[in-house]
């Protein structure tokens, strides 16, 4: 797979890491749902990216939509509890994620959903994270980005103002308590967006 990344000025490191989580900075969304947010977790972001877009067995889907068959504007890699992740530091991720919000979430982070946005042209439509567990209790999503920044927006189900999260070079975010049943969020189609971005969705069992 050909792809072409442009760097950020700020992570201009090879060597692949993780920061603390103690920066994460939180925001109350309303009717139980909040979101933290933490730029910059990971440094070395441009090579994880290079690594993940080669060696990652991705997928692209079709699916029925509308009275016809569509393609999925994106390609897609999912990781269950016990399969090896594509990269060490994505399993020191989801253990430092895990060890972070033991006691608000109560149980680990157990997979790993990959998303590769090629360009501005892919995208994922508004929705929640409600197969499973997630569309009657409270549950946290984390999501690692790599590659060009896209926003991420949020907004409550039934519509409302939108949150808006720019999302890459190593940025995280972790949506929680009812944010999946109450709110739901999207990665829109952007003409300004030329490169491409992978997101790393870690979730625990049940959530999908």
């Amino acid at each position: 797979m050909t792809v072409h990344l442009q760097g950020s000025l700020f992570d201009q490191t090879d060597e692949v890491r993780l920061g603390p989580l103690g920066g994460a900075r939180r925001t109350e969304l309303g009717s139980g749902a909040w979101i933290d947010a933490l730029p910059g977790w990971l440094s070395g972001s441009g090579a994880l990216f290079d690594r993940l877009a080669a060696e990652v067995p991705w997928r692209a889907e079709r699916r029925a939509m509308y009275e016809r068959v569509v393609d999925v504007p994106r390609l897609l890699a999912f990781y269950g509890p016990d399969d090896p992740l594509p990269h060490p530091v994505l399993r020191e991720a989801r253990e430092a994620l895990s060890a972070h919000y033991a006691a608000e979430l109560g149980e680990p982070f157990a997979t790993a959903g990959l998303c590769h946005y090629r360009d501005g042209r892919d995208s994922v439509a508004w929705h929640g994270d409600r197969i499973g567990r997630g569309a009657r209790e409270d549950t946290m999503v984390a999501i690692l980005s790599v590659g060009t920044p896209r926003d991420l927006l949020l907004r409550p189900v039934g519509g409302g103002p939108a949150v808006r999260r720019p999302l890459g070079h190593g940025d995280l975010i972790v949506m929680g308590g009812s944010c999946q049943r109450t709110w739901e969020h999207c990665v829109p189609k952007s003409a300004r967006v030329t490169g491409p971005r992978i997101s790393v969705q870690f979730r625990p069992r049940g959530v999908r």
